[in-house]
């Protein structure tokens, strides 16, 4: 059974179910059932036109349950518009999905939830342990943002902005988290890029290819995270760092600045120092300004404190620190440990270090966390 072909398929058979009339609860339910009845037919009889047959068995299935649906009796019309079977059109709509599950009615967590969900073929559990919440308020969550969409025609999408706000999400799940995601995000972003002329779109494809670059040396050989200033850059995709740079310029050059755009410059700037000792931490400073200016985002603010303590120095960039009104912000412990830590007041940043890992949003920062924290105080028992 080839679970990665009708991973693949699954996107476009709902989309089809959603287009011919179903709802979007009703049509993922449906294509549930084809999933499940594929998994016990395929193995002894693969058809040759698979998703051709998932869309002929999801459509009947879908049809089944409007029948037993006394409260939508109404729909047994759609019975005599039951398709024949055979090939299924050659149409990718998975990006179409994404602007449906991204639709402006979901708040940003509902349209990630459910575009994992139905786009990114993941389970209600899988999505949850991403989260770090239980797989009750998961199944919830998604739940009512099903229910929120189920009246929405299907030519009736989310907005551009909401779109790229949900795959920079996604990309960010698949580049951090358990399941791989970030790949599919950024073949969608070269989607919209292709339909949407606008240096945003430009923006977030350049992002996330100066970031996908960096990947393969983001963990060591036993997962462990490797920080950015000790990573291998001989390891770095090249190539990506190319192409996000080139697209970037393009973007920039037409003087609509957004902070995709921003975010992009400070990657590029990463990626174009051959060494962390040589990095231009002073524009990188400026960009963030920008950032802060575009966006006014406390996740932003702290990054740039980061910056202002490489560029300044770290007694600079704790001035920085303590200038931020929020104190419940998230990793703003690992960024006062590694400031401290760098000022020479190893005990608390120890402290801080401990104190951030039980903080960490998952469990490869946490680790890295507590292996910081292990570290400093063995330094100090000496």
């Amino acid at each position: 059974m080839d679970e990665a072909l009708l991973r693949s398929l699954t996107p476009s058979v709902l989309a089809i179910l959603v287009r011919r009339g179903a709802s979007f609860a009703a049509a993922e339910d449906a294509v549930q059932d084809a999933l499940v009845e594929a998994v016990r037919v395929w193995p002894g009889d693969t058809p040759r036109d698979p998703k051709g047959w998932l869309v002929t068995v999801a459509w009947r299935r879908f049809l089944d349950a409007t029948r037993a649906d006394a409260a939508r009796r109404r729909r047994e019309d759609l019975v005599d518009e039951e398709p024949e079977p055979g090939s299924a059109p050659a149409v990718d709509d998975t990006l179409r999905l994404y602007f449906l599950c991204a639709h402006p009615s979901l708040t940003p967590s509902s349209a990630v939830a459910l575009t994992l969900r139905a786009v990114g073929g993941l389970t209600t559990r899988q999505i949850a342990q991403a989260y770090l919440v239980p797989e009750a308020t998961m199944a919830q969550r998604i739940s009512r943002a099903k229910r929120t969409v189920s009246g929405i025609r299907f030519d009736e999408p989310g907005d551009v902005a909401t779109v790229l706000r949900v795959l920079y999400l996604v990309f960010n799940e698949g580049y951090s988290g358990d399941v791989d995601l970030a790949a599919e995000a950024i073949r969608l972003t070269r989607q919209v890029a292709a339909a949407i002329d606008h240096p945003e779109v430009a923006g977030l494809l350049a992002l996330m290819l100066l970031h996908h670059a960096r990947r393969a040396a983001r963990t060591a050989p036993d997962g462990s995270l490797v920080p950015l200033a000790e990573q291998d850059r001989g390891r770095w995709d090249t190539a990506s760092i190319a192409e996000g740079v080139e697209i970037l310029q393009a973007a920039l050059a037409r003087d609509r600045l957004g902070e995709f755009q921003a975010q992009a410059a400070i990657a590029a700037l990463h990626a174009d120092a051959p060494a962390a000792g040589e990095t231009d931490w002073v524009q990188i400073v400026e960009w963030y300004d920008e950032l802060v200016r575009l966006t006014d985002s406390p996740v932003v603010r702290l990054n740039r404190v980061v910056a202002v303590g490489e560029a300044d120095g770290p007694r600079a960039g704790l001035a920085a620190l303590a200038a931020l009104d929020d104190s419940g912000l998230p990793r703003r412990a690992a960024v006062a440990a590694y400031l401290h830590e760098r000022d020479g007041d190893l005990t608390t940043a120890a402290r801080l270090y401990a104190e951030a890992a039980q903080k960490a949003p998952n469990l490869a920062e946490r680790d890295h966390l507590t292996r910081q924290a292990a570290r400093l105080n063995a330094r100090r028992s000496r």
